[in-house]
């Protein structure tokens, strides 16, 4: 038995779900068109099958594939509809534009299988050619490259109208482009229709158009069935190169590569970036298309300890936010790693030094114990000492250090200048710690047990 609520909502299946969304599309006046050429769609590829069957045509039902084809397109539309009136949420953060690219490559995909179909069909006519009926072969044809390039320019396709653009170009639509040249040269007022490429699904259309009326009339002249499945091997291969180039962009958007078109201005970017003020390094840099148009991308920027860290985030946004919409930028500072000279728990113990430590100087105990000539204790069991000269007196306080550095170098000692000069006693004098890795204290005005001056030394006791 567990807890009984009482006012939780049910969970959806997926068709409710799927409802649920349509139905949110649906408000939106705009899809009304949309839907609307859909159900036209649906009518009209009915009836094309039918009169496919009827008339035995292979070339009519390479055709009607591209009707097919247009049912897919007005289905991405609404996807892309739907897409702007979603937010991104916690679970999908770059929002669901990659739907409209999932949606492109989709539709293509199943455009060019269509295609290898037709062409195993055809394959298999050129063994037995079965008799054609052109009864409503032109009917057909005329009625599905009405409906086809009424659809195409009619409804504004945001998604297929990038990828036509963006892709590069089939080999059909190169082959077009010199014929236009070579007409324009003649009538230049065509320039504007024709150049500087076509779009490539109204192109399709109309040589598939083309191709069924040759169909139509070598086989009422002369009854060649052959040319009916030609007709239907080359509106297969002319799909499978108009839709090839558009699979491959968007399959490039799928798996998040850098667009080539921008890797130049990208660069130039970086480069810009990099020159900022503050800005030490950067790395690690990721640019990819997020969906048709919008461009996302990381980058790691190192700057300087004493530069601002919100001030050089704005910059670097500011820099490339003109080409990459959706960016996330790291900031972090330099951090000086050097590398320890000692290891062990010696060097443990002086590299985890305290905030404030004192460092305690020697005593001198009395006059009598100094040796003239080292001025240095003269008990036996002492060690020799290290300097001869130079020697702290008895008279001098321990020295305070404060360790206001992020990390002693080596042995726990700063290089360069010492920011302890002020804390030193007044007749202590430190040498540059700069030149040398080690302290070296004395008086400069000690006077000598014989009472001599400190040029000159007195006898050495005995």
């Amino acid at each position: 038995m567990g807890t009984i609520h009482l006012f939780r909502k049910p969970q959806r299946s997926f068709f409710g779900k799927l409802l649920h969304e349509f139905r949110l599309v649906a408000a939106d006046r705009r899809s009304w068109k949309i839907l609307l050429f859909g159900a036209i769609n649906l009518i009209c590829t009915a009836f094309l099958l039918m009169w496919c069957s009827s008339t035995n045509s292979i070339a009519l039902t390479a055709y009607t594939y591209l009707t097919i084809f247009d049912l897919f397109s007005l289905i991405t539309c609404l996807i892309s509809y739907w897409v702007m009136m979603r937010k991104p949420s916690p679970v999908y953060s770059f929002g669901f534009e990659r739907l409209e690219v999932l949606a492109v490559f989709a539709s293509t995909v199943l455009a060019q299988l269509g295609a290898l179909f037709i062409l195993k069909e055809s394959a298999e006519r050129f063994l037995e050619q079965p008799e054609i009926h052109t009864g409503r072969l032109l009917v057909g044809t005329f009625v599905a490259l009405s409906f086809n390039l009424f659809t195409m320019l009619s409804v504004r396709n945001k998604p297929f109208a990038y990828v036509s653009e963006a892709a590069s170009t089939s080999w059909l639509q190169e082959h077009v482009a010199d014929l236009s040249r070579s007409l324009c040269g003649i009538i230049p007022g065509l320039s504007s229709i024709f150049l500087p490429r076509m779009n490539p699904f109204v192109l399709i259309d109309l040589a598939g158009a083309f191709a069924l009326c040759i169909t139509y009339m070598l086989i009422e002249i002369n009854n060649y069935f052959a040319v009916d499945t030609a007709s239907a091997i080359a509106i297969a291969l002319m799909t499978f190169g108009t839709m090839y180039p558009m699979s491959v962009y968007s399959g490039k958007v799928l798996l998040q590569t850098t667009p080539p078109h921008v890797i130049g201005q990208l660069d130039k970017l970086i480069r810009e970036v990099s020159t900022l003020d503050g800005v030490l390094e950067v790395r690690n840099e990721h640019f990819w298309t997020l969906g048709f148009g919008s461009l996302a991308g990381s980058v790691h920027v190192r700057i300087r300890r004493d530069a601002n860290e919100q001030m050089v985030l704005a910059h670097v946004t500011n820099r490339l936010y003109t080409l990459v919409s959706t960016l996330t930028v790291q900031i972090f500072k330099d951090d000086w790693n050097r590398p320890a000279l000692l290891s062990g728990p010696v060097a443990a113990s002086v590299l985890n030094l305290p905030d404030h430590h004192v460092v305690p100087m020697p005593l001198l105990k009395g006059s009598d114990e100094l040796n003239p000539v080292t001025s240095t204790p003269a008990k036996p069991s002492s060690p020799p000492p290290e300097f001869s000269f130079n020697t702290p007196g008895k008279n001098v306080n321990p020295v305070l250090l404060l360790n206001t550095q992020a990390r002693p170098y080596g042995l726990g000692l700063n290089h360069g200048h010492s920011p302890y000069s002020s804390l030193l006693h007044p007749g202590l004098r430190v040498p540059g710690i700069g030149a040398t890795q080690g302290f070296r204290t004395g008086y400069a005005n000690l006077p000598s047990r014989s009472g001599m001056n400190n040029n000159r030394l007195g006898p050495p006791r005995p």
